[in-house]
């Protein structure tokens, strides 16, 4: 036997040995996980900041309304404008809001009033759904819809865009506001 057979087990020996590279490696396995963890939080944050400013421009689309008792063009257009506004920093290009007003006769039939819309689709003629608890007799109701498709910035090509709406019902303060402008159905 020559002495290059006996030194090749002890230099395998103080190599199974030398712990000098381990963080590099458990760094270079943990590290994409870790960065797509982070990226993940930060994705699903954005949305639900998004989310949740759709549920109070839908809040505001019905409340505004509701407050007065006649609403014109331009206080519509002001209204809208408020509730858009609620979306920033976000872009409000994908946004789109309706808000009707909604009549319930005496036999519970609901019929709409008027609607205004941006970006949306209208409200249109009678038989409205709604749930049975808001259809009392002899009232009416402002009903708003709020969308808006999110597209997430780093996660797009796993989802795609995400649509995130809210709708709210509203019972007027005073009385039904009349929309003095002519009605968008």
């Amino acid at each position: 036997m020559t002495a290059k057979t006996f030194r090749m087990p002890r230099v395998l020996r103080r190599l199974a040995r030398d712990r000098r590279g381990v963080s590099a490696v458990e760094f270079a396995l943990v590290a994409p996980m870790m960065l797509g963890l982070y990226f993940g939080c930060v994705e699903i944050a954005d949305g639900i900041a998004v989310d949740r400013k759709v549920s109070l421009a839908a809040g505001a689309l019905a409340n505004l309304p509701a407050q007065v008792s006649t609403i014109t063009a331009d206080e519509m257009n002001n209204i809208l404008d408020a509730s858009k506004a609620i979306l920033a920093p976000y872009s409000p290009a994908p946004l789109k809001m309706t808000v009707s007003c909604l009549n319930i006769d005496a036999d519970r039939n609901v019929i709409v009033k008027w609607t205004v819309t941006r970006n949306g689709q209208p409200l249109t003629g009678d038989g409205v759904t709604l749930d049975d608890a808001l259809k009392v007799a002899n009232s009416q109701l402002i009903y708003s819809q709020v969308s808006y498709d999110y597209t997430p910035i780093i996660g797009a090509a796993i989802t795609g865009m995400i649509t995130l709406s809210d709708k709210m019902y509203m019972a007027p303060r005073v009385t039904a506001p009349t929309y003095v402008a002519a009605p968008c159905t």
